[in-house]
């Protein structure tokens, strides 16, 4: 499936979408075109009852270089091209009910890295690098980074990260938290699949009220919250997968979610 997409490749298959971004002679660069496909490939997922999973990952050697800077000079607003531009394609991906996984492949970039921020998991291999590269050309992280870095690894380790620009390792971010898996390059479509494919066969309507309300919980009074999970388990309750898991324990098996 191409739905005539120009800078990215989407497909559907096994209940996962896969937007592959697909620049590779420029390192898999943001431009407009490529903003705009992701988020109509998000939403096309969305829509898509068979998609349980999305995956977002680079052609080639890298994963996401950032912004494509040919097309940036001294006259750039930059607040101008945040705001219409990264804005809406992050508001997008915090609003995506399904799970994102950032498979990153390669190099991932100023917001290339931010991309993979704002996804629910990522999958690195040892030797890719996270690169803030933001401070290199006297611009701060943006696209989300300086709100979501720091609530996944800490305040002090974030802002070294964005002042220093030191690169940081696969296997470091890792160590660090910021990634889910750690798959050498030789088990790396075998094991991107199986994470994938095991997302896709959880309760589908469970994942995404976690991922909601646990967003919401970084911002709220602990008693707010408790109503919020309240109001959130009884739509759990509600759903046919809630009522397959309990017949599955009682009948001592394994279930079969169908996302609903």
């Amino acid at each position: 499936m191409n739905e005539n997409f120009q800078a990215i490749n989407y497909s559907q298959s096994n209940g996962i979408a896969t937007i592959l971004l697909n620049r590779p002679s420029a390192y898999n660069a943001f431009t407009e075109t490529m903003n705009l496909e992701i988020m109509k490939a998000l939403r096309l997922a969305v829509k898509d009852d068979l998609v349980r999973c999305i995956v977002i990952t680079g052609a080639g050697k890298a994963f996401c270089s950032g912004e494509d800077l040919a097309g940036i000079d001294t006259n750039t607003n930059h607040a101008t091209l945040l705001r219409k531009r990264y804005h809406p394609m992050m508001e997008a991906m915090r609003k995506t009910s399904k799970p994102i996984v950032a498979a990153v492949n390669g190099t991932a970039a100023g917001a290339g890295m931010s991309l993979a921020l704002a996804a629910d998991f990522r999958l690195v291999k040892p030797d890719v690098k996270f690169v803030s590269a933001f401070i290199n050309i006297g611009l701060i992280p943006d696209s989300g980074f300086l709100y979501i870095l720091p609530r996944l690894i800490g305040y002090a380790k974030a802002l070294e990260i964005s002042i220093l620009g030191k690169p940081i390792t696969g296997k470091e971010a890792y160590q660090l938290g910021l990634a889910t898996e750690l798959i050498d390059s030789s088990e790396w479509d075998e094991k991107v699949s199986a994470f994938s494919q095991k997302l896709a066969a959880l309760p589908t309507k469970s994942v995404s009220l976690i991922k909601r309300y646990m967003l919401d919980g970084m911002n709220l009074p602990f008693d707010n919250m408790l109503e919020k999970e309240a109001q959130a388990q009884r739509i759990a309750g509600m759903s046919k997968d809630h009522h397959e898991g309990l017949q599955a324990f009682k009948e001592k098996r394994k279930p079969t979610f169908v996302g609903k």
